[in-house]
């Protein structure tokens, strides 16, 4: 039986002990950060976010929102405090779904097996587009003929992004934000030239591409 794995970003030590010992105990590995400093590295092949909204400096809004960005295909469950409507609007914004606390350690299992499986179900393993095969649990991109593509780390986050938003038109600042972490600037070129150089890779006639489109004054697309 295959380990599902979280992420989990909580400041409290003694509730960060009682939480992750008790989804050890159901058969989870817990990767557990006291801040939210270094979260978007941290997270690689886990399935799952657990993000405590009170955390020392980044608030748990900011490493949230940021985790979504570069990872929008891992789902978040927000535990928070706060019981406000805003603050769950604020929390639902970007997270799945959002627990306040006090907490019962069988609710928590419960959403979290929820958002597992619903994830499971809008993820397919793998995806054609045009002459390839992406298999998404082993980020590899194949030729039908089963040659293998090679991308740079830029290149291979910018497709990425652009499948797990299938037929949506990302703008330039979407991709740029999401990809760079970083607010885009009108007249950068490097989101075009990864672009161009992601098509020589992937198309059969980069100059007439038809996995990457270009739409005319807004972004870009792959359509499935």
């Amino acid at each position: 039986m295959e380990v599902k794995k979280i992420l989990y970003l909580e400041d409290d030590l003694e509730i960060g002990r009682i939480v992750k010992e008790d989804l050890e105990q159901r058969g989870y590995f817990v990767h557990w950060l006291t801040s939210g400093e270094g979260a978007v590295e941290a997270l690689k092949d886990e399935e799952l976010v657990i993000l405590d909204v009170m955390l020392p400096g980044l608030d748990g809004f900011t490493v949230g929102q940021r985790l979504k960005r570069h990872h929008p295909e891992v789902p978040i469950l927000m535990l928070s405090a706060r019981t406000s409507v805003d603050d769950k609007l604020q929390g639902l914004n970007f997270a799945d779904d959002y627990v306040t606390k006090p907490f019962h350690p069988e609710e928590l299992a419960a959403r979290i097996e929820v958002l597992l499986r619903r994830n499971q179900r809008a993820m397919p393993e793998e995806i054609r587009v045009g002459r390839l095969i992406v298999n998404l649990t082993e980020n590899r991109i194949l030729t039908q003929s089963g040659e293998e593509i090679l991308l740079t780390a830029k290149q291979h986050q910018i497709f990425m992004y652009l499948l797990r938003h299938p037929n949506q038109i990302l703008t330039k600042e979407q991709l740029y934000e999401a990809v760079w972490g970083a607010s885009f600037l009108e007249g950068d070129k490097s989101l075009m030239v990864h672009i161009r150089y992601l098509r020589e890779k992937i198309e059969e006639q980069p100059s007439e591409p038809k996995i990457v489109e270009t739409i005319r004054g807004i972004g870009y697309r792959v359509k499935l």
